[in-house]
């Protein structure tokens, strides 16, 4: 399927930005609800949920609801600018183990931490 210049531009935009990026590549490890995003990468969670937007719309990652949580992956399928990009950024791994060494694993479910995101 041949891309056109315009999709290409809008998915180097969408990559280009520092909290994208950082949202592709912990997603790139594994799914993650928009509590842990907001937790590790220290934003607000509407500020969390717009750059998901943004990139769901572009085709780059898949939303799935479990109950009111969201959880967000990325699209395996995801644009090849997209899997060039990842492919040569440095990875995120270490962070997320980091993170979830020191967080409770059901933090979600028993505390309420996470924010339903809309």
């Amino acid at each position: 399927m041949e891309r056109s210049l315009e999709e290409v531009i809008e998915v180097l935009k969408l990559a280009a930005d520092k909290t994208r990026l950082t949202i592709l590549l912990l997603l790139q490890e594994k799914e993650l609800c928009v509590c842990d995003l907001v937790e590790m990468i220290g934003i607000s969670q509407p500020g969390i949920s717009q750059h998901l937007r943004k990139m769901k719309q572009a085709g780059i990652v898949l939303e799935r609801r479990q109950g009111t949580w969201m959880y967000y992956r990325l699209d395996e399928s995801a644009h090849p600018v997209v899997q060039a990009i990842l492919q040569h950024a440095p990875s995120l791994k270490e962070k997320l183990e980091v993170y979830e060494k020191q967080r409770s694993s059901t933090m979600c479910e028993s505390e309420n931490n996470c924010k339903k995101d809309q």
